[in-house]
């Protein structure tokens, strides 16, 4: 790098030469002596002329240099002052002014650069060095080089001075910095080092988040790492902000990198040498398979864990499912560990890394057995719909699809062995790291981990980390200090820290001090026998009023996780500020943000900010009232059944929702919580809500055959619905679990409650449940068989829901009356029943309604002969289930479409669509609907008919080998459940 015209010469080592350092604060020293440069401002008179090295300044530059063209009141007078001290202090004693190192004519000074050693001359060195051994091919040595380079550094360049110049200086070398310390990264990256550069750049790209060279860099270094699909999915995030912040696309340079990624293009990304090793390793090999991997983000800086960390990663026994346990107090850093394990250990397990957290301690509901194989299972993509609420039934199915597989499974927060056992996978080689407070003497381990607070050494080493060196070697003592009262706990301790990097003015013991004198807040909350709220009351303290409110509302959440709604409307304000008082307590570590667009509080925070709510009852109340609104309004919106079919408790009034769809959407990216909420109602005393909130959620649930939610969040609610001031409650709820007992085929289960609730609705006099009861009980009975009780059940239930003027019960009566006439042979009976819930569905304004009752319909016409009728009502059947998306309805009415079709006789078209039909089929999954076998059956028997009639004997006898395969694999049920006609009451 050249300064001014002539740059430096570097002085051969004289005893009397002049070294100047620029890259830290400024220093300078003759021979071995450091020289006094004085004050800051006179430092940055002679960076000015250093910067300008052989080049006479005038001293109108150096004044608007460090003045910014605002010149002081003794105007071009200072800088003699300023002058004469640097050359006392810098030049030799026998120096004329002729032989100064600062020069000065008639308006001007100038710095002579002959024999002065510059560290930056030494930086450019190192880099050139550095730089040609790279293009040499020798990547260690370039390594080296770099490595010398930015040991050159020793802070932030020119640290402190004033004025233009200076700044723009040490702007520049802060970006030379950047740019070297990403070249000694990509040097380590072509080395096969790339595991060694993650952290680092994880935090540049913390610091620098639209940074394109940094990201492209670490994409290097995940692909390096055989986490292809994290790199993929790291430049479609850079993508979307640079959109959404910037309004561009990427640049070439990342562009380059994401299609050499794509193509997992080797020679472009590590280099020649390593993509010929890698294919002269694996030849034959095909490209490596793209795993599931559900592991949070890496913790960041690891210390005083290399013990454990080599444990945890120790190769294991082959042929075996290794597990490894790691227990210890809250917030001694368990999940950082576990976590930065699995992430080295990643690599060894090609089919997936997958990440539960069980909740054991959290406030919220913990996860079961049965939830937790749940998301397994889906997480594999093994299952995408309802899975068997049997808790032996579902770990058969995880076993089974875990056995050809060698999975990495991570168990965070787990309370005894029952609860880990049934999620051990199956497949040899697969390793599963569990932890939790607890130590799990009763499962068998391969080895256990007990994790302790750091060692006093250690934890003073991560607040040096943390706070940076500088700042920590000031204030060695009170560094010490802080470190023994946080106890060694990573969680206390990064808190802190945090503290002091986001307050620049405040000085260690003055933290100390607050920490210290606060025995009160110490000790209210409890991590075994240790605290850690003072540091979560010191984050609170420091926050703004707004954001002080916002915590406190947080902790009120019905949820472990929630979008920017559920706080929105807790607090009463617009989405837009509550996402900006979201994103600014991430900031300050109280939030985490696990995936864009939701939020969550660490367990103990969210412990700290609920209390501190409570303290507030009347705040407390509204924001919980208002939560608790909204997953009520949401799922009444949802709901077929409108509001008539919700005729007590609160109606949607100005519920932030556009539509039922709208409000379907914000319900399905709560996943398996909305159960939680209807415990957290009842947990609260709002039974009510409780009640509210299960009955509505019901026609969700079961909609998407998500039976055992829906059975979990009604029993929550019943269990309190003595305690609710509602009294339809007592019949509501048994009715709903009655419905959902009937789709789950658990008949004798579902006659119990709707008998029940037809009891308590006689002597209460509701004749609405009465009704609900009633069709219940018919759709029981014709569930196995019982056609004549359901016909008396069903005609009494639609002639009280006429009465009512409720649409959606009326609906559901009238189809399942009509589907009791089909089984009878009552054709113009059905076909009457089915034109009453057409009108009823058309009120109601529903599609699922309206696709289902036109779908039931073309079976009479069908059965009758008329095809062309069936044909038009099946059509229109289709077009709606494809808007909703409901795949049984839509095979279902494809394949009696083809039916149709060939009784017109039109065969191609008829082949066309019960392929069709089989296609939809495919997308639904075995283990979650109950109709899936019958479904598969009646299609292919369609199938084989029309093949028959069009004289393909061989096609339709396959056809018809598969029916019976498919019921000798799994006995065909005697029963006409509802769910066979795609129907959902």
């Amino acid at each position: 790098m050249m300064y001014g015209n002539g740059g430096f010469a570097v002085d051969g080592g004289t005893p009397q030469g002049l070294r100047i350092e620029l890259l830290g604060p400024l220093r300078a020293w003759r021979g071995g002596t450091p020289l006094d440069l004085g004050p800051v401002r006179r430092q940055a008179v002679f960076a000015a002329l250093v910067l300008r090295a052989d080049t006479q300044v005038s001293h109108e530059q150096l004044l608007d240099d460090l003045w910014d063209g605002q010149l002081p009141a003794s105007g071009h007078k200072v800088l003699p002052s300023h002058i004469h001290p640097l050359r006392k202090a810098l030049d030799v004693a026998s120096a004329g002014p002729t032989e100064s190192v600062i020069r000065s004519g008639k308006g001007w000074y100038r710095f002579v650069g002959h024999r002065v050693r510059l560290d930056a001359t030494e930086l450019d060195e190192r880099a050139a060095e550095a730089r040609h051994a790279k293009v040499s091919g020798d990547v260690t040595t370039a390594m080296d080089r770099f490595s010398e380079a930015l040991a050159l550094f020793r802070g932030e360049p020119l640290a402190g001075l004033p004025g233009r110049r200076a700044q723009a200086e040490r702007q520049r070398l802060l970006e030379r910095r950047l740019s070297l310390r990403l070249e000694r990264l990509e040097c380590l990256v072509l080395l096969g080092r790339s595991a060694d550069t993650l952290d680092e750049l994880a935090e540049l790209s913390a610091s620098d988040p639209l940074n394109e060279s940094v990201l492209a860099l670490r994409m290097r270094a995940l692909y390096a790492g055989g986490r292809q699909a994290e790199a993929l999915n790291s430049y479609q995030d850079m993508r979307e902000r640079l959109c959404d912040e910037l309004g561009v696309d990427p640049g070439e340079e990342l562009r380059q990198t994401y299609d050499a990624v794509l193509h997992q293009d080797d020679e472009r990304l590590l280099g020649p040498a390593w993509a010929t090793a890698r294919s002269a390793a694996s030849p034959a090999q095909p490209p490596p398979r793209r795993a599931v991997n559900d592991l949070p983000g890496d913790a960041g800086h690891l210390i005083g864990r290399g013990a454990e960390l080599a444990q945890l990663i120790a190769p294991s026994a082959p042929g075996s499912v290794s597990i490894v346990t790691v227990d210890g107090t809250a917030g001694v850093g368990k999940t950082a560990l576990v976590v930065r394990a699995a992430r080295e250990l990643s690599a060894q397990y090609p089919d997936g890394c997958l990440f539960v957290d069980l909740r054991a301690h959290s406030t919220q509901r913990r996860q079961s057995p049965e939830q937790a194989l749940q998301r397994l299972l889906r997480s594999l993509g093994a299952a995408t719909g309802e899975l068997p609420s049997d808790l032996d039934e579902l770990t058969a199915a995880w076993r089974a699809a875990t056995s050809p597989l060698r999975l990495l499974l991570v168990l965070d927060d787990a309370l005894d062995a029952d609860q880990i056992r049934p999620l051990l996978p199956a497949g040899a080689g697969s390793r599963v790291l569990v932890a939790g407070r607890r130590r799990l003497a009763e499962l068998d381990a391969d080895r256990r981990i007990t994790l302790e607070p750091l060692a006093s050494d250690d934890a003073v080493s991560l607040l040096r980390h943390i706070i940076g060196e500088d700042r920590a070697g000031k204030e060695p003592e009170a560094t010490h200090q802080l470190a023994g009262l946080c106890d060694g706990l990573p969680l206390a301790l990064r808190i802190a820290g945090s503290r002091l990097q986001n307050r620049s003015t405040w000085t260690v013991e003055y933290l100390v001090d607050r920490m210290a004198g606060d025995e009160h807040r110490l000790g209210e909350l409890s991590v075994g026998d240790r605290s850690v709220e003072a540091a979560f009351r010191l984050s609170y303290d420091q926050l703004a009023p707004e954001q002080q409110r916002g915590f406190r509302a947080l902790g009120l959440a019905p949820t472990v996780e929630f979008d920017v709604l559920t706080p929105a409307t807790m607090l009463g304000r617009p989405p837009y500020d509550t996402e900006q008082i979201l994103e600014s307590l991430v900031d300050t570590s109280l939030v985490q943000e696990p995936r864009p667009g939701r939020f969550r509080l660490h367990d103990l925070v969210r412990v700290h900010a609920r209390r501190i709510a409570e303290a507030a009852t009347a705040e407390a109340v509204a924001a919980r009232t208002a939560a608790l609104r909204l997953y009520l309004d949401a799922a009444r919106i949802t709901s077929d059944w409108g509001p008539v079919g919700f005729p007590t408790g609160p109606q949607p009034a100005e519920a932030p929702f556009e539509d039922w769809q709208d409000a379907e959407s914000w319900l399905d990216a709560a996943g398996n919580e909305l159960v939680d909420v209807v415990g957290y109602a009842a947990a609260i005393g709002e039974a009510d809500y409780a009640c509210w909130i299960a009955e509505a959620l019901c026609d969700y649930f079961v909609r998407q055959g998500r039976y055992h939610e829906s059975q979990m969040a009604l029993e929550i609610a019943l269990a309190h619905v003595d305690e609710a001031t509602d009294r339809r409650m007592a019949a509501a709820l048994r009715n709903c679990l009655g419905y959902t007992g009937i789709l789950q085929r658990r008949y004798r289960q579902a006659r119990s409650f709707l008998t029940e609730a037809l009891d308590l609705n006689r002597s209460r006099r509701d004749p609405g449940e009465e009704a609900r009861a009633l069709t219940g009980l018919g759709a029981l009975a014709l569930s196995v068989g019982e056609g004549d009780r359901a016909i008396s059940h069903l005609t009494a239930a639609v002639d009280l829901s006429r009465r009512l003027h409720d649409d959606w019960l009326a609906w559901t009566g009238c189809v399942t009356l009509g589907l009791a006439h089909y089984y009878g042979g009552r054709n113009e009976e059905a076909l009457a029943c089915f034109a009453d819930a057409r009108t009823h569905a058309e009120t109601r304004g529903r599609p699922r309604m309206l696709g289902r009752v036109l779908s039931c319909a073309a079976d009479v016409h069908l059965r009758l002969g008329a095809h062309g009728e069936a044909e038009s009502l099946l059509r229109q059947a289709v077009q709606l289930a494809q808007q909703v998306g409901d795949i049984f309805l839509c095979a279902r009415s494809l394949t009696r479409l083809g039916t149709a079709e060939q009784g017109e006789g039109n065969a191609t078209a008829a082949l066309a669509l019960h392929h069709q039909a089989l296609l939809q089929h495919q997308l639904l999954n075995p283990l979650t609907d109950p109709s899936y076998d019958w479904l598969e059956m009646d299609i292919r028997s369609r199938l084989g008919r029309a093949y028959l009639a069009a004289g393909r004997l061989r096609d339709a006898s396959e056809q018809f080998q598969a029916v019976l395969d498919v019921h000798s694999a799994r006995a065909h049920r005697a029963d006409r459940a509802l769910g066979d006609w795609g129907f959902h009451p």
